[in-house]
């Protein structure tokens, strides 16, 4: 017999709800089995007796609960599609039971209306979330439906992170252990080096995502930024006056921003014959508000979790709602490390330089941004206005896509870029810096040159892979050829290029 959908897949071909991605979608039929599809989602086949008792929407919904992935977005439209006395009923017939439980609850959180429950709720409190399948917040105990909320956020924001095998492994990794690692690794004049240079370098890659290059003062600002990075509060780092003023420190004056933004705006590219490409269409003005208010909700509900999920919810939850016209991406890149430093799983004075890492791996970036852009642009509905901008008609329906995001793939890129910077890169620019210094030393002792002209040699071997570059040889013309072979034989045996 043919297996046939069960759960959430049920509820979107029964409700014809399209534009919403499933995670996991349930069928069932004679044999147990999963597969994962080519993008990363799984579909998995239930034997007869894990069948809903009956084939209506309160059923499925209830089988959705207990095996599928919770997708708040989703679940709302599915709220809208069915009566709500089909849910006060369900909820009547067994008011002790964790899942009418959940039901009741998630639908007054996710739609603000309130059901008419007439028997009371009983029985002990039961968690919203399993600790085993999703990460959790701080519990808020909810009395009216006796459940333990341990979402992530509020009604204003509240992001769904799952525990997927690849997070947890990547949360079973030691960041601080790791740079301890580094420091026994490398002298301490090596690694206080490499931390000015480091500093220097994820400025300048924050900037170069956005294809700018800025100048000298603001090169400087940023680093001074990023070295007050967890010295406040998250809480009070994402209030409204200060995230202002970092804006107004880091782009040009002329762009500087007084407050969140009102006004609508989109991330796109202008094509040929006046055309725009539109990637991404941030939340409506009316929604900014109450989603950054709901962005602060979460730092306070998640306040000693795992710092990686930190510094993910709260760096992709600002970024993806966009409060300011100019200056999202370099905020949010710094928000990653002000988390990492605040909760002291990176210590102040240090920077794990993950902008950097993001630069040489460009399309890995650009992709976990669209993981969350592209199915909201196959729900939203807008028009062009006469000035050149945009006007979303369908707020409405997508409200929830951006009060509600499912943040697991950006936890995991963050996670995995975090640990490939700290076992890559960092070394690498140790590395770098220790051979520096033991190359100057040797040239030092072929012959003895002023510091600058030493730099400029040790430049110029670098650029050519130790070889020098014959067009250079008039601004050496004191130095005798052998004296040159012998710093290029110096230069690659110490940066091991034969």
């Amino acid at each position: 017999m043919v297996s046939s959908p069960a759960g959430n897949q049920w509820l979107k071909e029964k409700f014809n709800i399209s534009g919403y991605i499933l995670t996991h979608c349930s069928y069932i039929g004679n044999n147990d089995s999963i597969e994962i599809t080519n993008k990363g989602n799984i579909e998995q086949v239930y034997n007869r007796k894990y069948a809903p008792h009956e084939d209506t929407p309160m059923s499925h919904l209830e089988f959705s609960l207990k095996y599928d992935d919770l997708n708040l977005p989703f679940l709302r439209k599915v709220f809208d599609n069915i009566v709500i006395e089909d849910i006060e009923r369900f909820i009547e017939l067994s008011p002790s039971s964790k899942y009418s439980k959940r039901i009741g609850f998630l639908f007054e959180f996710l739609t603000g209306k309130q059901l008419a429950i007439r028997k009371p709720i009983s029985g002990n409190y039961v968690d919203l979330l399993e600790d085993d399948r999703y990460v959790t917040g701080n519990i808020v105990k909810n009395t009216r439906w006796r459940i333990n909320n341990n979402l992530l956020g509020t009604t204003s924001y509240c992001p769904i992170i799952r525990k997927t095998n690849k997070l947890k492994e990547l949360l079973t990794q030691d960041i601080n252990a790791k740079i301890e690692q580094l420091k026994i690794d490398f002298s301490p004049s090596v690694f206080h080096r490499a931390i000015n240079y480091l500093y220097n370098k994820e400025t300048r890659s924050s900037y170069e995502i956005e294809k700018e290059q800025p100048t000298p003062d603001r090169m400087e600002k940023f680093v001074a930024l990023l070295t007050q990075a967890g010295t406040e509060d998250t809480e009070v780092m994402l209030d409204e006056r200060r995230l202002t003023q970092l804006q107004n420190a880091i782009i040009d004056n002329r762009f500087a921003a007084e407050g969140f933004r009102d006004f609508q705006n989109y991330i796109g590219q202008s094509l040929p014959g006046y055309l725009d490409l539109i990637h991404y269409i941030c939340p409506p003005p009316i929604f900014v508000q109450s989603l950054m208010a709901g962005l602060m909700d979460v730092s306070n509900k998640t306040s000693g979790i795992s710092s990686e999920i930190r510094a993910a919810v709260i760096s992709f939850g600002f970024v993806f709602i966009h409060p300011f016209e100019d200056g999202n991406g370099r905020i949010h890149r710094f928000l990653i490390h002000d988390v990492l430093v605040h909760d002291n799983v990176v210590p102040k004075g240090l920077i794990i330089p993950v902008s950097a890492h993001m630069l040489n791996n460009i399309r890995g970036y650009d992709g976990i941004l669209e993981r969350y852009s592209k199915p909201l642009m196959q729900i939203i509905k807008y028009t062009k206005t006469q000035e050149g901008g945009i006007k979303v008609l369908n707020s409405e329906d997508v409200e929830a896509y951006y009060r509600f995001p499912d943040l697991t793939e950006q936890s995991i890129y963050l996670a995995e870029t975090i640990h490939a910077t700290l076992k890559e890169d960092m070394p690498e620019e140790l590395l770098f810096i220790q051979r520096y210094d033991e190359v100057k030393r040797a040239l030092q002792d072929i012959v003895d040159m002023p510091d600058r002209n030493i730099n400029m040699m040790i430049l110029f071997l670098h650029q050519n892979k130790g070889i020098f570059p014959k067009r250079r040889r008039e601004q050496f013309s004191k130095l005798t050829d052998q004296e040159i072979e012998k710093m290029e034989i110096e230069y690659r045996k110490i940066f091991e290029l034969e």
